[in-house]
């Protein structure tokens, strides 16, 4: 198991690199988070959603991606309360306190479902979630210390050197868990250093001597793992506008998900792609892209206070496209409901009108891959739903996309400048990205976004090899 220091340390890249490196020597290789926390979720072989994180490093291992990878996935909707998905289907809703009385019969459910790959694997590799050093959330803890201690998995300990402060985190974390837990750990690891490594030759002895855990390795930066898809939104703060190419704004709402449906615009050449934070106007453009939402309503509420509302409206008069996906969709219609209270309180507020359709939040939700063909121009297309609502209205006659069961997916306008739909992942088609490109004006690169993501994997397999010893950390798995 590969516990961290803390959240974003590197947990989720060490254990895809890990996946690709043992999975190229031949061992049958299963990746697997207890609980996970993100609204970038992947749709499962098996028709259910997990962690993004968990999607790559099944690729990694080179297996489809199940839910028994990622059993509890909570999926913030509020500041303190989120959606919680079980085995790949959402089972309700709770508040940050209240989930914790959930825990005890989540554990059966993980349990379950760790044997379920363990029974399949040579090795399991089990990523914690943010850290043990939360010892005020270790009482019926499922996602570090009390899965490990239950499961009798060895832990290896991360820590991030590039914040600051690495040998405080490792010593620390030992000084304040329990020791029946700090027993539990077989060494430790410290990821992304830059320079020369021999200068942190004592810090790495003075980790050992405090702490009583062996040095596992020193990592360093791996750069081009700001070409993986990423979890966690707070990568979403690093593409900005380079001055030349055309220019792509995405406005970063407080409940952003599926954000991944942009990494493939991330490296393209001649894209500026600019991730709006809260108090930045949306400056002139070529294109803006509402992204997918945990929760829309609240959302669209969050865009008009900065704002934004105004500035797409604007740009939309000025002749400018809009681009809506899943939740931004909605956001483009007359109105959205949600009777229920699925993603909030009961409610229906207004949407921007930029689209002639209105949303209601209700039914079952919609998980599965799909393939097909953009309406207009017939271009070729693979991606996925992950969906909550039903969407009618007049521009619904003239849907962007057309799966390949003969179903129809989103609305256009009838200046043919505003669109949306519910299907995530098609920039990931490079078809696909190619003719949005060309319809923008700019001239299309040749990347290969697929084989980009299976190069970089190889890449991180290559660097963990050169900087871990990977023979140690397999003798010391049980």
């Amino acid at each position: 198991m590969l516990q961290g220091t803390g959240s974003d340390v590197g947990k989720s890249l060490v254990v895809a690199g890990l996946a690709r490196a043992y999975a190229r020597r031949g061992l049958r290789v299963r990746p697997f988070k207890p609980q996970n926390m993100s609204n970038n979720a992947a749709v499962t072989a098996d028709g259910g959603e997990i962690g993004r994180a968990q999607a790559l490093q099944a690729r990694a291992a080179g297996v489809a991606p199940t839910v028994h990878m990622n059993p509890v996935l909570l999926k913030p909707q509020s500041e303190v309360g989120s959606q919680v998905v079980v085995r790949g289907r959402v089972v309700g809703n709770a508040r940050a306190r209240e989930y914790q009385g959930w825990k005890p019969r989540l554990m059966e459910a993980v349990q379950d479902s760790f044997a379920r790959l363990r029974a399949e694997a040579d090795l399991v590799l089990v990523e914690g979630a943010g850290s043990p050093a939360e010892v005020n959330l270790r009482p019926n803890d499922i996602a570090n210390m009390g899965f490990a201690r239950r499961a009798g998995v060895p832990v290896a300990l991360i820590g991030d050197i590039d914040r600051g402060g690495v040998i405080a985190q490792i010593v620390g974390t030992r000084a304040v868990i329990d020791p029946e837990d700090a027993a539990m750990v077989v060494g430790f690891l410290v990821n992304k250093f830059r320079g020369d490594p021999t200068l942190f030759t004592d810090g790495m002895a003075i980790i050992a001597e405090r702490s009583g855990w062996p040095a596992l390795g020193l990592i360093p930066h791996f750069a081009e793992a700001a070409r993986l898809p990423a979890e966690d939104a707070v990568a979403l703060g690093a593409p900005r506008a380079r001055g030349t190419g055309v220019r792509i704004c995405v406005p970063v709402l407080p409940r952003i998900s599926n954000f991944d449906d942009l990494d493939p615009l991330k490296l393209e050449p001649g894209v500026d792609l600019v991730m709006l934070r809260a108090g930045e106007p949306v400056p002139v453009c070529d294109l803006v892209v509402l992204p997918g939402s945990k929760a829309t309503i609240p959302d669209l509420a969050a865009l008009r206070r900065e704002g934004w509302d105004i500035d797409i409206l604007a740009h939309a008069r000025r002749g400018g496209r809009v681009l809506g996906l899943c939740g931004g969709y909605q956001m483009l219609g007359r109105r959205v409901s949600d009777p229920d209270g699925i993603e909030g309180p009961p409610g229906a507020v207004a949407g921007l009108g930029l689209l002639d359709v209105e949303t209601v939040l209700t039914g079952a939700k919609v998980l599965r891959p799909v393939t097909g063909r953009t309406v207009d121009d017939g271009v070729p297309f693979a991606g996925y739903e992950m969906h909550v609502g039903a969407t009618t209205g007049p521009d619904r006659a003239r849907p962007l996309l057309r799966f390949d069961d003969g179903a129809e997916d989103g609305a256009v306008s009838a200046d043919g400048r505003v669109g949306g739909a519910y299907a995530h992942g098609f920039f990931g088609d490079d078809r696909q990205r190619a003719a949005w490109l060309r319809r923008l004006g700019a001239a299309p690169s040749d990347l290969a976004y697929e084989a980009e993501v299976e190069r970089v994997l190889d890449r991180l397999a290559d660097h963990l090899e050169r900087h871990v010893d990977l023979d140690r950390l397999l003798s010391l798995a049980r």
